[in-house]
């Protein structure tokens, strides 16, 4: 836990008893006063009774102690944004979306959205051996109906298997559909994949995927925002998907019906600022319907994406281009694996944070790569010459060859 301390610990895990997630005024009363503080104040009913009557009546019987014995017992434990294994880097969105939205709610904008407002967690059950803080660094979310057509269940598992093979770590939300298939394909390869759930991690829900949430907890990790026991209700299944989409650098739709809980992830993707990507289905297929409806979306429609070629062209890096086979031919791969072994570190490095379509900048590159912009501007020469990249009046971009001819 790092240098954690005690009182902290003990005061998320009650703030993770007794409050819902994703409370707009607890998150600003915890960012503002911090966690110990919070609960103290909350204990001494020195908060406004109408936003906190619920919090209020749960807080005399909290037990954090009694909640941390348990998750020791089923190999659970705490983070929280104060650890080490806090996923700063995916949950940036969620603080900046967060903030907007106190400000909203001090203006006197206090209705609260039932399909769950952008707020970070106030603390986070893990099981797992993989570290929570990598997660969202090279991530994919892949949701969809529970009652899947074999077409959206083989899609799922196949592309979810390529992608880990590709080094991403594979997120869903453990449902039966395709957010099992989507685990398995992960687990097919021994990689990496998440399960975000709505209740507590003691026990699997639905019961029918306990074996595949014990599967995911030995090789991948189990994350929760409730403590051990809490039961699944309804509202926090919409309220994870924050999370999923949050946790994944892009969300990836399967198949979904017209009304689907897989267009709540969608949405809150959106609203994070990350690419939404949807598979298109049969026209007559309702359960492709949610799909289709994101694609023809007048207001950030999502990319139709037909093969996982086509998703590593949303969300993949410049080491990916050479898989996309209208960017990058496949008869040239081995000629750019070889002019990119032969880029010092630096270089490297810079070449691995550009996007694989589209123009950018060296502010950008500095976010992506991690670089110094000074850096960035000395190194970005080498990558020209060796013919890796090329500059304009719009910035830099990965190189596109010439044709001969209209593909």
């Amino acid at each position: 836990m790092g240098s954690v301390s005690d009182d902290v610990l003990l005061a998320r895990a009650v703030l993770s008893r007794v409050s819902e997630p994703s409370s707009i005024p607890v998150w600003r009363v915890v960012a503002r006063e911090g966690p110990v503080a919070a609960v103290e104040a909350l204990r001494a009913g020195r908060y406004e009774n109408d936003k906190f009557a619920a919090q209020a009546l749960r807080v005399a019987e909290a037990d954090p102690f009694a909640d941390l014995e348990a998750a020791q017992r089923h190999g659970i434990r705490l983070v929280v944004p104060e650890s080490d294994e806090w996923p700063h880097f995916a949950f940036a969105a969620l603080d900046v979306t967060a903030r907007r939205r106190v400000e909203e709610w001090e203006q006197g904008h206090r209705e609260q959205s039932q399909s769950g407002e952008l707020v970070p967690p106030l603390a986070l059950w893990v099981r797992g051996a993989l570290d929570l803080s990598t997660v969202g660094v090279r991530s994919v979310a892949i949701v969809g109906a529970r009652d899947a057509t074999e077409y959206g269940k083989w899609v799922a598992r196949d592309w979810a298997a390529k992608l880990a093979g590709h080094g991403f770590t594979v997120v869903s939300g453990g449902a039966h559909g395709i957010d099992a298939a989507a685990h398995r394909g992960a687990l097919s390869m021994r990689l990496d994949t998440v399960l975000v759930s709505a209740g507590g991690l003691d026990r699997a829900y639905p019961p029918g995927n306990a074996a595949l949430f014990d599967e995911v907890g030995e090789t991948g990790l189990l994350v929760s925002e409730s403590p051990p026991g809490a039961a699944p209700a309804r509202r926090r299944f919409l309220t994870r998907n924050r999370l999923i989409a949050a946790l994944g650098t892009g969300t990836l739709v399967v198949e979904a019906a017209a009304r689907s809980g897989a267009l709540n992830t969608a949405t809150h993707s959106i609203r994070l600022g990350r690419p939404l990507m949807a598979v298109p289905g049969p026209v007559t297929s309702s359960a492709s319907a949610g799909c289709h409806k994101l694609i023809r979306a007048e207001e950030d429609p999502a990319y139709l994406v037909r093969s996982v070629e086509d998703v590593l062209g949303v969300i993949g890096s410049a080491s990916d281009v050479s898989l996309l086979p209208i960017e990058q031919p496949r008869s040239r791969g081995d000629e750019l694996a070889d002019r990119v072994d032969s880029l010092d570190p630096a270089a490297r490095q810079l070449f691995d944070a550009f996007p694989a379509r589209g123009w950018t900048g060296p502010d950008r590159l500095a976010v992506a790569s991690g670089m110094p912009t000074l850096q960035i501007i000395r190194t970005l020469p080498s990558l020209e010459l060796a013919g890796l990249v090329e500059g304009s009046a719009e910035g830099y971009r990965i190189h596109r060859p010439a044709r001969a001819s209209p593909p």
